[in-house]
């Protein structure tokens, strides 16, 4: 059994993951930013920490993290502002793995988004292009930890139902995944050390969870 983080507790991705997670025998604690959340992400029956991540400092947050094994973070400013979305989705990231080490927290999951990094590829003109820019940023700061790292690139997310199966590997370009599958593989890799130091991108597709990330 270990004790993990969530951050970003009631995201779409995040609320799925948690029970998940509970039913594999593991303790959840779900950060979440907005009061008004608290009482939903409990439902999911995470213990639910206040916490805004874009305001706290690396020792701040290293404080709330002491104690934990792992972290996943699946927190993000949600569009919006550039400004917010570098203090969020880069900034705030990145003091999260800081504080990850300071605490010693080993194990660190990150949700990315499928052709994240330097070559993501989008127009400086286009609104995601902020987005891209941060999660390459954070994405590879924390390859260059000393962490117990797994980036996870889930593909165009949907609200169909999990299916438990996807495609991966070379050769392999985006589509389209469930929330569900996204929750499923975070909770697979978090258990099987053979994800640590990988970066895996992924859809929906044929071969179960188990089997693609053998």
């Amino acid at each position: 059994m270990a004790d993990i983080a969530i951050i970003g507790g009631h995201g779409k991705v995040a609320m799925r993951l948690a029970p998940l997670l509970q039913e594999a025998g593991h303790e959840v604690t779900a950060w979440v930013r907005n009061p008004q959340h608290v009482a939903e992400v409990a439902a999911t029956g995470a213990t639910v920490l206040e916490a805004d991540v874009e305001q706290l400092d690396v020792d701040e947050m290293a404080v709330r993290l002491r104690g934990k094994d792992a972290v996943i973070w699946s927190a993000g400013a949600g569009g919006g502002s550039p400004t917010r979305t570098y203090a969020v989705d880069r900034d705030a990231a990145i003091r999260s793995m800081s504080a990850a080490e300071e605490a010693g927290v080993r194990r660190y999951v990150m949700v990315s988004y499928f052709g994240a990094g330097p070559g993501h590829g989008v127009p400086q003109d286009n609104p995601f292009f902020h987005y891209a820019e941060a999660k390459a940023a954070a994405d590879d700061h924390l390859r260059s930890t000393g962490l117990r790292w797994t980036v996870l690139g889930p593909s165009s997310l949907t609200d169909d139902p999990g299916t438990g199966r996807i495609e991966t590997g070379e050769g392999v370009t985006g589509g389209s995944v469930s929330r569900d599958d996204v929750a499923a593989v975070a909770a697979y890799v978090l258990d099987h050390p053979s994800s640590v130091g990988r970066t895996i991108e992924f859809n929906n597709g044929d071969t179960p969870i188990a089997q693609a990330l053998a």
